[in-house]
């Protein structure tokens, strides 16, 4: 999925065919430790940003962050209020065996970890840029549920109509963060 930044149309790329997927939104420009075209480096990973997602909540926003590693594996890098998760996808056959619907306060297991619901909440797609490996859309809705390892490890869940998607990572100090050229 790419962005045109001339006429803010989304295209989607699939299998030689090129159809319209929509607008990109009205992304606002603001302060930002990272953009599109950046490489950062978050303790022994290395990300090439690709894909900026904006994200609203009702109280606010927060900002998604797609790319590749240096070895081509996909990471989200998440930044909220000045805190930054990194999240990789989890295969469908290894994501937690519990079913929606949630509460705060449930406990979830993936591989072995505990995980302590802490959010529930439901998100709008407001603004795309970039390029992508999967479909977004602006205007898209969807449930979202944050968990917590004692170890301050994070699994999240997005659910909309009957797919989900499962994401394991953790918390990084903005202060790690470093921005440069090319995997180190």
């Amino acid at each position: 999925m790419m962005s045109c930044t001339s006429c803010g149309t989304t295209v989607l790329l699939s299998d030689e065919a090129v159809k319209l997927a929509g607008e990109q939104g009205v992304m606002h420009d603001g302060p930002a430790l990272f953009g599109i075209g950046d490489t950062i480096h978050i303790g022994k990973e290395s990300v090439e940003v690709l894909g900026h997602a904006r994200y609203s909540y009702g109280r606010g926003y927060w900002d998604e962050y797609w790319g590749l590693t240096a070895k081509g594996e996909p990471r989200w890098v998440s930044v909220d209020e000045g805190d930054i998760v990194l999240q990789a996808p989890i295969p469908p056959a290894n994501t937690p065996t519990t079913d929606p619907p949630y509460r705060v306060g449930q406990v979830l297991t993936h591989s072995s970890q505990r995980y302590d619901i802490t959010e529930l909440d439901q998100a709008e797609c407001m603004a795309l840029r970039g390029t992508f490996d999967e479909e977004l859309h602006v205007g898209e809705t969807y449930r979202f549920v944050n968990a917590q390892a004692p170890d301050g490890g994070l699994l999240s869940g997005e659910f909309w109509g009957t797919e989900a998607s499962w994401y394991v990572g953790e918390w990084v100090d903005p202060f790690e963060v470093r921005v440069g050229e090319g995997a180190k």
